[in-house]
């Protein structure tokens, strides 16, 4: 037995299917945990985007049975989607180059808050920071940018890039995930690789003090053989990726001591979690032990992080 990042595990864990939540008549390109939902008498809800031009919104009717989902949606071509902290806020991306920021309304409405130019190619995914009001977009265009609102013209603005000159990527940036506490950012390529960042300041205050920056930690290879379409970091300190080897690997930050960064190290890998291309993995903000994938088959799947005696 050892401690994980928080979670004390057993070096045999299993990875159990719990569901597998059908309805999209096209491949499956992102699935997002709403941060409000699953505790008390809030049921779970999940919001998954499609290349059949839908966003669905599945909420868990009994929490009692992991297995009672039904989907509640509305319609909008999308390829990525991302809750705010608050629950209130809803970023979307795609293949015309923007970022859309959407503010939830009564009745489940939606209503385009900004909209976001910057990208010279394809976005390929949305996340927002777990504690700063800052939003991060990855793309075809092998960049990371982070965006917040500048109150004094009520607007969104880029406050800093990281590309290929700051350690980054040099192919496309497929997704990207912060930890819990919000200090360390994942992001993950067609590169094969996956990097670990340093997030710990509030990039806001770059404005005034140039030197405050997001930079670069560690890089992870050599666990994937086909591109990293997802990445996600659990609140319990597990990252998750899913790959076009339709592969799932779970990783940890490892407990040898070290006076350098942080390095991290292979918990487990689920060979053929799908049978195509995983587009997408998501850990649920609340109940850590379960992940959400999604694949080029359309499927969605519910995986249950187990300890085995």
């Amino acid at each position: 037995m050892e401690q994980k990042g928080g979670l004390v595990v057993e070096r045999r864990v299993e990875l159990r299917e719990v569901q597998t939540l059908e309805g999209h008549q096209d491949r499956v390109w992102g699935v997002a945990w709403n941060p409000t939902t699953g505790a008390g008498r809030l049921p779970p809800m999940l919001a998954s985007c499609s290349g059949d031009r839908t966003v669905r919104i599945w909420v868990q009717e009994d929490p009692r049975n992991p297995s009672s989902w039904e989907c509640r949606g509305h319609e909008n071509e999308v390829k990525s989607v991302s809750w705010s902290p608050s629950g209130s806020l809803l970023a979307t991306c795609g293949r015309d180059k923007s970022v859309w920021i959407w503010e939830v309304q009564p009745g489940n409405e939606f209503e385009c808050v900004s909209v976001l130019q910057g990208h010279t190619q394809d976005v390929k995914m949305v996340r927002w920071h777990p504690s700063y009001d800052v939003l991060v977009s990855v793309s075809y265009d092998n960049s990371i940018k982070v965006w917040a609102e500048d109150g004094e013209i009520d607007d969104w603005h880029c406050i800093q890039t990281l590309g290929d000159g700051s350690s980054g990527h040099s192919s496309t940036v497929w997704a990207t995930s912060f930890n819990s506490n919000g200090d360390r950012m994942v992001t993950c390529s067609d590169d094969l690789t996956l990097k670990i960042w340093d997030t710990s300041v509030d990039p806001k205050d770059a404005r005034s003090d140039s030197s405050i920056r997001w930079r670069h930690l560690s890089t992870l290879s050599g666990y994937h053989d086909r591109t990293i379409f997802s990445v996600d970091w659990s609140r319990d300190g597990i990252i998750a990726s899913g790959a076009g080897d339709d592969s799932i690997c779970l990783f940890c930050e490892s407990t040898e001591p070290s006076l350098d960064d942080p390095s991290y190290e292979l918990l487990l890998k689920k060979e053929k979690a799908h049978n195509m291309d995983i587009n997408s993995v998501q850990w649920h903000p609340k109940m850590s032990h379960l992940l959400a994938s999604g694949c080029d088959d359309g499927t969605i799947k519910i995986w249950e992080l187990t300890t085995e005696p």
